[in-house]
C-alpha cells in the first residue's frame, strides 16, 4: 500500500483494510494458544493449573513486546515516514532491533532468578509450582525471539505493509501449533516434554518469524532498509523508544497485575476453580486479535498522518478504529454471556472448573465492549505519541481490582463472582477515563497536535 493511500483514502475503509492482516495474525496466535491449552488440558488438571499461572507471564511478555515496545517503534517510525525522513526512520528501526535483543536478555535473567519466588507468592502448590516453572523457564530463556519478532514486525507495520508482518508471524504460529503437539506428547524419537514442550514450540515459532521479518527488512522492504551498521545505532532513537515505551508499559504491567491479583485469589478456591478461571479469561484472546488489528492499524495510520501534519484525520482514525473494536468485542462478549458452556466445555470435563468458567463469562462478558474500547484507544495514543492518560486509566483499573480484592477477601463467605465483578467494573472505568480524556483534548498539548479537538467521525 502506497503512502498516498495512507494519507488520503477514506478513513473507514483504510482502517479496515489495514486491520484485516493484523486480525489474521492475532487470530493465529489465539488459535495457537487455544490448541496448546487443549493439549495441556489432556495432561490433567495440575498442568492446566500450572498453565493458568504461567499464562499471565506470557501475556505480559506479548503485551510488552508487541503492544508496548512494538507499538512505540511503529508510531515513531511511521511519523518519520510521514515526514519523509527515511534516514531517521531507519535509525529508529535498527535501534529498535538492538533494544529488543537487550530486553530479551534482561527479561530472561530477571525471570530465571525470581520466577520461583513470583509463583510461590501467588500461592502455587508444590505440584502446580513444578509445572509452571517447567513452562516458564524455557519460555523466558528464549524470550529474545518473541521480543525481536514483535519489535521488528512493528517496523514493518509502520510502512503500511501489514500483510508481510501478518504472514511471517502467522507462519510462526503455524509451526508453533505443529511443534507444540509433537513436543508435548512426543512423536517417534522425540520424547514427551509435557508442559515445557509448549514453551519450546513458542520459542521456535517466534524465532522463525523473527528471521523472516529481519530478512524482509534487510533485503526486500522498499520503504526503508534495516541497515546493520553501527552508524545507525542512535542513542536518541533508543531514548525515544524507551521514553514512549516505558510510559506505555504501565498499561501492560497494570493489565498483567490485574490478572495476577485475580489469579492469586483464585488459588484459594482450589486448583479446579483456578483452572476454570484460566479457561474463562482465555476467551479475552478472541477479543485481542480484533482490538490489536484495528489498534495496530490506527497506530501506523495516526503516526504517518501526524508526520504529514494531517492532525484532524489522525484524530478521526483513532475514533473509527475504536468504534469497530467495540462493536466486534460486544458480539463476542454477549455471545459468551448467553452461551458460556460452549466455551468452558471445550477445554475440560471437570465440573468445578466448568462452573468457575461459566461464572466468569457471565459476569465479565457483557463488559468486553469497554475492554476493547480502552485498549484500542491505547494503541491510537501510541500513534499520536501521547499515552499519559491511557497509562493513568490503566493504573486506576489495577487499583480497583487490587483494593477491591483485598476488601472483599475479608468476608469469610466471599464468592468468586464478587472478584469477577471487579474485573467488569475496572474495564468500564478504564474505557471511560481514556475516551473522556482523549475527547476533551488529551492529544492537544503535544507539540505536533495543537487546537485539534477530536470529534466523532461521520464515517
Amino acid at each position: 500500500m502506497n503512502k498516498s493511500d495512507l494519507l488520503s483514502a477514506p478513513i473507514g475503509s483504510i482502517v479496515f483494510r489495514l486491520a484485516i492482516p493484523n486480525m489474521i495474525t492475532m487470530s493465529m496466535w489465539v488459535i495457537t494458544f487455544i490448541i496448546e491449552g487443549w493439549y495441556i488440558g489432556q495432561l490433567g488438571v495440575i498442568p492446566l493449573g500450572g498453565l493458568a499461572l504461567g499464562f499471565p507471564m506470557l501475556f505480559l511478555l506479548l503485551m510488552l513486546s508487541a503492544g508496548t515496545i512494538g507499538g512505540a517503534i511503529t508510531g515513531l517510525v511511521a511519523q518519520k515516514i510521514g515526514a519523509n525522513d527515511i534516514e531517521a526512520a531507519e535509525k529508529i528501526a535498527f535501534s529498535g532491533l538492538i533494544l529488543t535483543l537487550c530486553l530479551g536478555v534482561v527479561s530472561a535473567i530477571i525471570f530465571l532468578l525470581f520466577g520461583k519466588i513470583i509463583y510461590s507468592s501467588l500461592g502455587a502448590s508444590k505440584d502446580v509450582l513444578d509445572e509452571v516453572l517447567r513452562y516458564s523457564n524455557v519460555l523466558f530463556t528464549g524470550s529474545f525471539t518473541i521480543w525481536i519478532a514483535n519489535g521488528m514486525a512493528g517496523v514493518v507495520r509502520a510502512t503500511g505493509n501489514m500483510f508481510i508482518a501478518a504472514l511471517f508471524l502467522g507462519l510462526g504460529s503455524f509451526f508453533q501449533v505443529i511443534l507444540g503437539g509433537v513436543f508435548i506428547f512426543g512423536l517417534g524419537p522425540i520424547q514427551s516434554m509435557g508442559i515445557s514442550g509448549s514453551s519450546f514450540s513458542i520459542v521456535i515459532g517466534n524465532g522463525f518469524a523473527a528471521v523472516c521479518i529481519l530478512f524482509f527488512l534487510i533485503f526486500k522492504c522498499e520503504t526503508l532498509k534495516l541497515r546493520l551498521s553501527t552508524r545507525f545505532i542512535d542513542l536518541r532513537s533508543i531514548t525515544l523508544i524507551v521514553k514512549q515505551g516505558s510510559l506505555a508499559s504501565i498499561n501492560a504491567f497494570c493489565t498483567w497485575g490485574s490478572v495476577v491479583v485475580i489469579t492469586s485469589y483464585m488459588t484459594n478456591f482450589g486448583v479446579q476453580t483456578l483452572a476454570g478461571y484460566g479457561i474463562g479469561a482465555r476467551l479475552e484472546f478472541l477479543i485481542i486479535p480484533v482490538v490489536f488489528g484495528f489498534g495496530a492499524a490506527s497506530t501506523a495510520l495516526i503516526g504517518i498522518n501526524i508526520g504529514a501534519n494531517k492532525l484532524k484525520r489522525a484524530s478521526n482514525i483513532g475514533w473509527v478504529a475504536t468504534l469497530y473494536s467495540a462493536m466486534a468485542a460486544g458480539l463476542i462478549g454477549f455471545g459468551a454471556y448467553f452461551y458460556p458452556g460452549f466455551w468452558s466445555n471445550a477445554f475440560t470435563s471437570d465440573q468445578s472448573a466448568q462452573v468457575a468458567c461459566k461464572i466468569y463469562l457471565e459476569t465479565v462478558g457483557p463488559f468486553y465492549i469497554f475492554f476493547a474500547s480502552g485498549l484500542c484507544l491505547y494503541f491510537a495514543s501510541q500513534g499520536a505519541g501521547k499515552v499519559l492518560w491511557p497509562a493513568i486509566a490503566a493504573i486506576i483499573r489495577f487499583l480497583i481490582i487490587l483494593i477491591g480484592s483485598i476488601s472483599i477477601s475479608k468476608n469469610p463467605t466471599v464468592s468468586i463472582d464478587e472478584y469477577f465483578s471487579l474485573v467488569s467494573i475496572a474495564f468500564f472505568i478504564q474505557a471511560l477515563i481514556t475516551s473522556s480524556a482523549i475527547y476533551f483534548g488529551a492529544w492537544n498539548n503535544r507539540t505536533t497536535i495543537q487546537n485539534d479537538e477530536p470529534k466523532w467521525p461521520k464515517h
